[in-house]
């Protein structure tokens, strides 16, 4: 590799000095998605008109144009943001062939900013899931160990980066979807505070919960990223008019008189003796640069679970009732209208969306909205307290991203409850709209990616940023890339 393992901001400034090409550089990520892409299933779409993108890119600095930030940077897309021209499926059959007119926000603003969109990444279907095994493209492979999943829902974004496919990925987190894949593939991963990126052009699972974010293999790219696809967007109104920092100029490592929290109930028994052996260690390198542990509780943390599926469920039945098969999408055609519905719904759906079609529709339905829904989000609210409580304290919250590290392919798929256990760790950061990120912290015995998991209050990503880097110092970089892709 000549380019794909360096700092964006450094390709970027050769780029912009013309000491490189864009054209080249999107053309190494080509080759290295040709080469590895059809082992690893991460790229489903590929951009046909990357290179010609990438030129122009090249034109613009040579007639003295900055073409932006990301000048030239080769990123990767969820199968969950549309993108104009380019096919949009949602790893769903009910939506394949969809190329939408239009691209989301994030879209957007990665291409104002000098991107070059190389490709559309495998996902679970309709990001319902914890393992990309719910996908009608199949399965994505774990760069670091055949036949181990790569994390869910955003498993083809966090394996592109893993394997150095591209600089960046944009994955989309409504339980731990961006954190629970960076955590097997050992890359940095972020869910910013909810409303700090729209979700406009996002398609909809669950609306109060999902956001988008990036992935890399550095603190700084993904710092960098973020700053790009951040800010308040009218045609989204729940995105935040809060302003947008210069996170990755303002990175430091040095954490004197920073308070760290540690919540008893994520280290309790069920923990992997090997994430349990990182995490101490990444608790010791906070320590050694300064910082403060201070013990703090989330009482309320055995009912996330439950109260995520509930919230999630319920807002997934509403948000997929669009998919009819009369607007747009999966049609199978019928004379009489419930069979339309039944027979393109029942088609174009799979196994695990129909689960939480059916599992929220039950929960909104007459008679058990107030059981269920209602009480749900009652305890969501007591959630976001528990967490707003403990930050009175600390200045962020450290912990394990999941109990166990990534688990082979098959091996879950249909044990429902012990799939959705998996998620205990990271739905609460989402039910309390709090930014949470995934830092790379070394490797089990066994070579499999551990992450270290870090949460902070409201629009406080800087914290986050400047822990995690501290973190990323003390990790030797062969622990952070895949053995067999160099």
């Amino acid at each position: 590799m000549k380019y794909l393992d360096k700092p964006i901001a450094e390709i970027v400034k050769k780029i912009k000095a013309r000491e490189i090409k864009a054209v080249d550089v999107v053309q190494e990520s080509l080759e290295r998605i040709q080469k590895f892409n059809p082992k690893l299933n991460a790229f489903i779409t590929l951009n046909e008109k990357a290179l010609d993108q990438a030129r122009a890119i090249d034109k613009l600095i040579e007639h003295g144009q900055d073409p932006g930030a990301l000048a030239g940077i080769p990123v990767g897309i969820k199968d969950m943001l549309c993108t104009e021209g380019l096919q949009t499926t949602a790893c769903s059959n009910i939506l394949k062939g969809f190329i939408p007119p239009y691209s989301a926000t994030v879209v957007d603003r990665l291409l104002g900013a000098g991107a070059i969109v190389v490709g559309k990444l495998n996902c679970d279907e309709f990001a319902m899931g914890s393992s990309n095994e719910n996908s009608c493209f199949g399965p994505v492979q774990n760069p670091w160990k055949d036949g181990y999943v790569a994390g869910g829902s955003s498993g083809g974004s966090a394996a592109a980066v893993a394997a150095r496919l591209c600089f960046a990925t944009i994955g989309t987190d409504t339980g731990g979807s961006i954190r629970q894949p960076a955590n097997f593939c050992g890359i940095v991963g972020i869910k910013p505070t909810y409303g700090r990126v729209s979700r406009y052009g996002i398609v909809a699972f669950a609306s109060s919960l999902d956001q988008a974010g990036p992935m890399s293999n550095s603190i700084e790219d993904t710092a960098l990223v973020l700053q790009v696809i951040s800010g308040r967007d009218p045609k989204d109104s729940t995105s935040s008019s809060e302003s947008v920092p210069n996170w990755s100029g303002a990175i430091n490592a040095s954490l004197k008189g920073v308070k760290i929290g540690l919540p008893k109930e994520y280290f309790a028994a069920g923990i992997h003796k090997d994430i349990r052996a990182r995490v101490d260690e990444a608790i010791a390198i906070v320590k050694k640069a300064g910082a403060e542990t201070v013990d703090v509780s989330l009482p309320n943390t055995e009912h996330c679970v439950s109260t995520y599926y509930l919230v999630a469920a319920s807002e997934a039945s509403s948000n997929l009732a669009r998919y009819d098969g009369i607007r747009y999408g999966l049609r199978n055609s019928s004379r009489e209208l419930e069979e339309l519905y039944k027979k393109s719904r029942g088609a174009g759906f799979g196994r695990e969306v129909k689960r939480r079609i059916m599992l929220g529709t039950y929960a909104l339905s007459s008679g058990y909205y107030d059981a269920y829904y209602r009480k749900a989000c009652q305890v969501r609210r007591v959630i976001q307290q528990d967490f707003l409580n403990a930050f009175k304290v600390c200045d962020v919250i450290l912990s394990p991203v999941t109990p166990a590290p990534a688990f082979k392919i098959g091996e879950k798929i249909h044990n429902t409850l012990e799939m959705y256990l998996n998620d205990i760790l990271t739905t609460s950061t989402n039910l309390a709209g709090l930014p949470g990120l995934s830092v790379p912290g070394g490797l089990t015995e066994n070579g499999l990616p551990v992450g270290v998991q870090l949460t902070a209050t409201h629009f406080a990503e800087q914290k986050l940023f400047n822990v995690a880097k501290s973190i990323e110092l003390a990790i030797p970089k062969e622990a952070r890339v895949p053995h067999g892709l160099h």
